[in-house]
């Protein structure tokens, strides 16, 4: 049986603090009953973000540097280290009600599958890593980051982070998700050619489609006003 879900699409990359801010105002309006599930894809302007396993040795530039570079820096309510969100990133956030038994590790697994088989779609092969507690892998090198919330341990928040054609090179200000063993990587460096957002995101929806049973509807105009970024919409 499907579930109602509101999709939420902004165009254009949204700030961060916009964005969280619109999230989180959403997830306690479906902790409480008063709206269906929600995802929301979208872009951010370069911003680091840091979880709560985040240690000052991971963020490698100050946070004047990051500044000065051109990037925020958020201190933020989800697990996991420091990653990065830019330009070229697709980044998901699931509001989904797990329901009075939540299995936490079971939604993380989800997610990991559904950035797999979108990866199997465009002939790239990616896997999940046994050492590793979540993310999406080419080999030793991470394309999908992957970082959550569970609101009163059952309604999800914040989400995935899928590198397109993302500039990796700011990911040389943060020790990536605190694995400096570990190497970051996108869609467009392994197959040799330009692999966008707007090509991944329906991959992206179908799959979270399928493996959750989410029915899309559209959102609320006071909902999609809340994410927008101000900028003329992508179709896709």
């Amino acid at each position: 049986m499907t579930r109602p879900t509101w999709l939420i699409e902004p165009a254009g990359p949204v700030p961060y603090a916009t964005a969280n801010d619109a999230m989180h105002d959403l997830a306690q309006r479906r902790l409480d009953g008063a709206v269906p599930d929600a995802l929301i894809l979208l872009e951010h302007p370069p911003v680091f973000t840091a979880g709560r396993r985040s240690k000052p040795e991971h963020l490698v530039w100050s946070e004047d540097e990051a500044v000065a570079y051109g990037a925020e820096v958020h201190h933020i309510d989800r697990g996991g280290s420091f990653t990065f969100h830019g330009p070229g990133q697709l980044v998901g956030y699931p509001i989904i009600d797990l329901g009075a038994t939540p299995d936490a590790a079971r939604y993380l697994r989800k997610l990991e599958e559904a950035v797999i088989r979108s990866g199997a779609d465009i002939g790239v092969e990616l896997d999940r890593r046994d050492d590793v507690q979540t993310g999406v892998f080419a080999g030793d090198d991470k394309v999908c980051a992957i970082g959550v919330r569970l609101m009163r341990t059952r309604v999800t928040l914040h989400g995935f982070a899928i590198n397109c054609d993302t500039d990796l090179s700011w990911f040389g200000g943060i020790v990536a998700c605190g694995l400096p063993d570990n190497g970051v990587t996108s869609l467009s460096a392994i197959t040799g050619r330009e692999v966008t957002v707007a090509e991944m995101r329906p991959l992206v929806r179908r799959h979270l489609a399928d493996i959750f049973e989410l029915a899309y509807e559209p959102a609320p105009a006071e909902v999609d006003r809340a994410f927008a970024s101000g900028r003329a919409p992508v179709v896709a």
